[in-house]
């Protein structure tokens, strides 16, 4: 059995490369108007949803409890950089209605690492209750938190992140109040949400794709070949250094600085927290842009549909 465990604060570096097409650039308005098409042409009257109420931890992840096997509860990190579900070891030592069916040899940023697996279990978050769930064993999660999830728990359908009042909510149709949001350019790709931002650096203008990576608790974090052509190293301001750990322990140091102005759906950000690895060339192949940005917007994701829609926090009515 072959296994697919991603990173609890980023992706795996040796993943595979996918082929990103970039969208083409359209006025805001155009792209405003092919999203209400698709709003409207879907709408049923007989909508439903289900809120589920969520803590934002200091390290900015998302944080969900859940029932596993209607006997054990867990404190879960909503990854939307991850499909399927993982469990720490340090949970599920305490564990009580799990069986281990064997393991395999998994990826992660840092390297291969061996990881066991239990097929069969069950897991409630909300209302919703998923049967035979495959879940892979590793050593790290976000914070206080015994593993993780990806939006594919929730099957199809869009997905409300709201930060402004710490609560998800999974819409069968799109929900009626989507005045105040701005679509964002985005790509769906191997259950990986991409959206595409403008980052100015040292006055110069760059379009790039960022991975939408809620385990990720800083706010932006650039490839490496961004970082080397655009020489981040000495063109921003570099405030700190810091150490981050993959779901097996393993540890690369990440330069942090200051990007003077970033654009995202066509709202303007100013003084936005970035980090990069500053010689690793190759290792750190796509940008990242993770819950310390994620959390000043609401967010209205619909991967079967293929668009994004964000709403500022505290500008929305400005």
């Amino acid at each position: 059995m072959k296994g697919r465990i991603e990173s609890a604060l980023f992706f795996p570096f040796n993943m595979r490369e996918t082929n990103i097409q970039k969208i083409h650039m359209m006025p805001s308005y155009t792209r405003w108007l092919l999203v209400c098409c698709c709003v409207l042409f879907s709408f049923h009257p007989k909508a439903q949803s289900d809120t589920i109420p969520f803590t934002l931890t200091e390290a900015n992840n998302i944080t969900i409890p859940a029932v596993l096997n209607a006997q054990d509860t867990v404190q879960l990190m909503f990854h939307t950089a991850s499909s399927g579900m993982t469990l720490t070891t340090s949970a599920t030592s305490r564990l009580t209605g799990m069986t281990w069916n064997g393991g395999n040899t998994v990826e992660s940023w840092g390297g291969e690492n061996e990881a066991r697996f239990s097929e069969g279990n069950s897991l409630q978050i909300g209302n919703r209750i998923l049967d035979s769930l495959a879940i892979w064993e590793n050593e790290n999660s976000g914070p206080g938190t015994d593993g993780k999830f990806g939006p594919d728990y929730f099957g199809p359908g869009i997905i409300e992140i709201n930060f402004e009042h710490s609560f998800l909510v999974v819409h069968d149709t799109p929900p009626v109040q989507m005045e105040d949001y701005h679509p964002v350019e985005a790509q769906f790709s191997d259950d990986f949400i991409f959206v595409e931002a403008t980052c100015f650096v040292a006055g110069e203008e760059i379009q790039n794709s960022f991975l939408l990576h809620s385990g990720y608790g800083g706010s932006l974090l650039l490839d490496d070949e961004f970082a080397a052509l655009h020489l981040l190293g000495t063109r921003i301001t570099i405030t700190d250094e810091q150490q981050l750990s993959d779901s097996y322990g393993n540890v690369l140091t990440v330069k942090k600085g200051v990007l003077e102005q970033a654009v995202l759906g066509g709202i303007p950000l100013s003084e936005v927290p970035v980090g990069f690895f500053d010689g690793a060339i190759g290792r750190q192949k796509m940008s990242v842009l993770g819950g310390g940005l994620m959390k000043e917007f609401n967010w209205l994701i619909d991967a079967s549909e293929g668009w994004v829609l964000i709403q500022r926090i505290n500008t929305a009515s400005e």
